[in-house]
């Protein structure tokens, strides 16, 4: 398929060639989906970029972009790209002090909120944002709000009134705008990402339509999708790998429906939409399996029973079919033969059993998905074992990827004709990637290491373009990431298979050294660990430490449900996880997990363990892709780590 230069060109390109095809499905007043068509979504594209330059918006503004997914989320987007100008988007989960800094550091007089408590962080500190003078609010502002920021002499307005501030005819907005998007070129900036800020003060990426077009391109090759299949966008759309979706859904004329990730909300709207195809986090997929095996727990009985077997044949069955399939990573070459002879026999013996748990069990849960569902693609952090394994053994082809936001930000998925397991699939074929040897993060030489070794990841792209822009004012931490080859430190640990493959090991700067020299992984770990009922999250720590501890975050409903089943009277759920038998059982856990069976060595034993009774929380101890933040953790539980390491 023909890509054109321009994001706002790739648009239209689709409107003209399927006018009629559902574009965006969209929750009214009532709660039911509405359907809005590629020429309607065009229509109002055109109209509100028309009222954002009468307005003021010009090219190259910078437009702070304040809300998560919706509808209008991409109407203003496509607006604003089309006029050559350059959104600047955040969550609305942000802190405001991080709205602030953004706003100032990124010089915008125009915003875009979606709500009013929204606008109301900026205008909690206004001072700290003196550029800044015009906000629109997508939801109808509040009288309180539209005071408040006309004492601080900034103009509101509503995304309604935008819609109807040209008054021209709709011919001549259209070939106003239109003539806008003809001047944009293919290497201008067309957002200004900041990162999250796992490690402090976020950074300004800057992303072009030439970099989000060179992944477009070559979509295809990873994915099957067809004009009107159906996305379910559930994540922050402000994040790099959500915006990418709704672009890859615009490239293949797909259509797109919001929802929430919040399992209630979402087995409804699978249900009402029933999508080909949905991203999410890990934790997302973690909290949907959870949700069905604590589902047929609670059934019980014959029912539970048959649901365990059948998924534990189901991932037999899976494991022999990927053998005979060539669907195995290789960290060493394999005869491909010998693999086939290894699964042939359990895949003969275990197919009938499998095509009943399908008809009696595994149907009934892609049901509640839907139906439809062709992928489910799992990005923002990794996807741990034990949930890979459930998703494929009741048949939800699921798509790992891996990708920062510096690049656009996939750097590798698993394609769905072919995915492999216990990786993140062959390296994106916009891309070039190499994994080189490293220390405490520095490059210790350029040389590819042989498949098999772990190493820090570079990428490139591969028309020798920096794979990003750079960093928005800050070229001294940018010529930090990116050699004079264009070679992007992504920061992240891993190793290649000799197929091409991927697999993550863990971040660079979250190496923890213990005293006695050994390098520790942590992530690897940490996935082993959450992979328990009884454990919702766990970070661990022990840098310049003779061993490793471990912050529990205990999985509530199940260690509350375990002392209801064993007798264990509490008064408060934080005296609850001071029983000795709550100690015990997540003690063997950790034991059970973290063994040598399990392939970790003795230096990656956790000798002590903090339970902690409140979950981590996005905005605070995670950032918006649910990625622990670790310093914030580490000082907010200052204390508790050091009492991991006082010696008895």
């Amino acid at each position: 398929m023909a890509i054109e230069r321009t994001i706002p060109l790739m648009f239209k390109a689709r409107v003209q060639a399927s006018p009629d095809i559902i574009a965006q499905a969209s929750k009214n007043e009532k709660g039911v989906f509405e359907k809005f068509s590629y020429a309607q979504l065009y229509k109002d594209v055109i109209q509100f970029a028309a009222g954002l330059k009468k307005l003021g918006i010009r090219r190259a503004d910078n437009v702070a972009f304040f809300s998560d997914n919706r509808r209008e989320w991409l109407i203003a987007d496509l607006a604003i790209l089309s006029l050559g100008a350059i959104d600047v988007p955040r969550g609305k989960d942000s802190m405001a002090t991080e709205l602030r800094f953004i706003t100032s550091f990124a010089g915008c007089v125009f915003g875009i909120f979606e709500n009013s408590r929204q606008l109301e962080k900026i205008l909690e500190k206004v001072s700290e944002v003196p550029l800044f003078k015009t906000a629109i609010v997508i939801e109808t502002p509040d009288e309180t709000i539209k005071q408040k920021a006309s004492e601080a002499g900034i103009e509101v307005h509503s995304f309604d009134e935008i819609m109807n501030l040209c008054t021209d005819s709709y011919e001549t907005m259209l070939a106003d705008i239109e003539k806008e998007i003809e001047l944009t070129k293919t290497d201008d900036v067309a957002t200004i990402i900041f990162t999250s800020g796992t490690t402090g003060t976020p950074k300004g990426v800057m992303l072009t339509h030439e970099n989000y077009l060179a992944q477009l391109s070559v979509v295809d090759q990873v994915l099957c999708a067809k004009p009107g299949d159906m996305w379910l966008s559930v994540l922050p759309v402000w994040h790099s790998f959500e915006r990418s979706v709704q672009y890859f859904a615009l490239y293949f004329t797909n259509g797109i429906a919001y929802s929430k990730p919040v399992a209630a909300v979402m087995l409804s709207d699978l249900a009402a939409i029933k999508p080909q195809y949905i991203c999410g986090v890990p934790r997302l997929w973690d909290g949907l399996g959870n949700a069905v095996i604590r589902t047929m727990r609670k059934k019980g009985g014959i029912t539970y029973a048959m649901f365990k077997f059948f998924v534990s044949i189901g991932k037999k069955y899976q494991w022999s079919r990927d053998r005979i399939l060539g669907r195995v990573c290789h960290f060493k070459r394999t005869p491909r033969i010998l693999e086939i002879c290894t699964g042939i026999l359990p895949f003969i013996l275990l197919t009938p059993l499998n095509a009943l748990g399908n008809l009696l069990v595994f149907r009934k849960i892609r049901a509640k998905l839907g139906g439809r569902l062709n992928a489910a693609i799992s990005g923002g952090g990794s996807l741990q074992k034990e949930v890979d394994e459930f998703f494929k053994a009741v048949g939800v082809n699921v798509l790992e990827g891996y990708g920062i936001t510096e690049a656009a930000p996939v750097l590798s998925v698993r394609l769905e004709r072919k995915p492999r397991s216990n990786c993140v699939g062959p390296v994106y074929p916009s891309v070039e990637i190499k994994v080189v040897a490293e220390k405490d993060g520095k490059i210790m030489s350029d040389e590819p290491l042989p498949a098999g070794q772990r190493g820090l990841i570079l990428a490139r792209s591969k028309n020798l373009r920096q794979i990003m822009k750079g960093y928005y004012n800050r070229q001294d931490l940018t010529d930090l990431v990116i050699d004079k080859d264009g070679w992007l430190n992504t920061g992240d640990i891993g190793i290649m298979t000799v197929d091409g493959d991927i697999k993550i090991t863990g971040r660079a700067k979250d190496t923890i050294v213990l005293l006695g020299g050994e390098n520790i992984e942590p992530m690897l770990i940490e996935q082993a660990l959450c992979s328990s009922d009884y454990i919702e999250s766990a970070m661990l720590v022990g840098q310049d430490k003779r061993y490793l501890g471990a912050l529990i975050v205990p999985a509530k409903e199940f260690v509350q449900n375990y002392a209801n089943e064993n007798n264990i009277a509490f008064a408060s759920y934080e005296e609850l996880l001071e029983k000795p038998e709550i100690q015990a059982l997540i003690s063997s856990e950790i034991d059970r997990l973290v063994s040598a069976e399990n392939g970790f060595r003795p230096c990656e034993k956790v000798f002590k363990f903090e339970l902690l009774s409140e979950s981590f929380q996005v905005g605070q101890e995670l950032s918006a892709k649910q990625e622990m933040i670790r310093f914030k953790i580490a000082e907010k539980y200052k204390a508790r780590i050091e009492k991991l390491f006082i010696e008895e």
